[in-house]
């Protein structure tokens, strides 16, 4: 993977990072739009000899560079809102998954069905196959159905760990003693990969986070195979 490749953000898995990577694009094209004029104004300053006495102390001049910064910070915080409005809306889940930080590792938890709990470990190297990602794969993963509103309950049992997967948008913090809740809707099959956002330790970079989308059909054969 060169180094350009590494400027773009993950393929998007959720509506809700769809609509990050909008508001991303939204921004950064604003931000393009407004460093060019400068950089065109400061250069065209530089290169000519014109002077325009009316301009110093203009009362006019000011109020349209001030009036100009506001209206193009209204077009990035309008966005901007909107999504952490829907960020932090809650649909009626059909699952609820409890995702419990450890140092260092990640357990589950299936609260809507009866003793569906299991630890998820990183997979050591010396376990590796062919199709193992160093750091990435752990021996079990979180199972979803996909295209359904999902609940995460996310908490921990000793420091401050941080659930976080790129590709679906999503990243909120696991602080003991207290419950963070985040919605999730995956809308394609597949393993989507994380790993603890948070300085949890001297193991931080060792508890990784996968997540495994699958259809619905499969997923009540893999909760009645438990």
């Amino acid at each position: 993977m060169n180094t350009w490749t590494n400027l773009y953000l993950q393929d998007a898995a959720s509506p809700m990072m769809e609509q990050l990577m909008f508001f991303h694009d939204h921004a950064m094209t604003i931000l393009i739009l407004i460093t060019s004029s400068i950089m065109y104004i400061m250069t065209y300053m530089f290169i000519n000899k014109l002077t325009n006495k009316n301009l110093l102390n203009h009362q006019n001049i000011e109020i349209i560079w001030t009036i100009s910064p506001t209206f193009m910070l209204v077009f990035i915080a309008l966005p901007s809102i909107h999504l952490l409005y829907l960020m932090d809306e809650m649909n009626m889940p059909l699952l609820t998954i409890k995702a419990i930080g450890h140092q260092w590792y990640w357990s589950y938890e299936y609260t809507d069905f009866k003793n569906i709990e299991f630890d998820s470990y990183m997979i050591p190297k010396n376990n590796f196959n062919m199709n193992s990602f160093r750091l990435l794969d752990v021996d079990n993963n979180m199972i979803t159905p996909m295209n359904s509103q999902i609940r995460i309950l996310v908490t921990s049992t000793d420091v401050i760990h941080s659930w976080a997967i790129p590709s679906l948008g999503k990243k909120i913090d696991a602080i003991p003693g207290r419950l963070n809740q985040v919605s999730l809707m995956i809308k394609r099959p597949g393993l989507f990969f994380g790993q603890c956002s948070e300085i949890c330790g001297a193991n931080h970079s060792f508890m990784p986070i996968v997540v495994e989308s699958i259809p619905m059909n499969n997923f009540l054969l893999w909760i009645k195979s438990l």
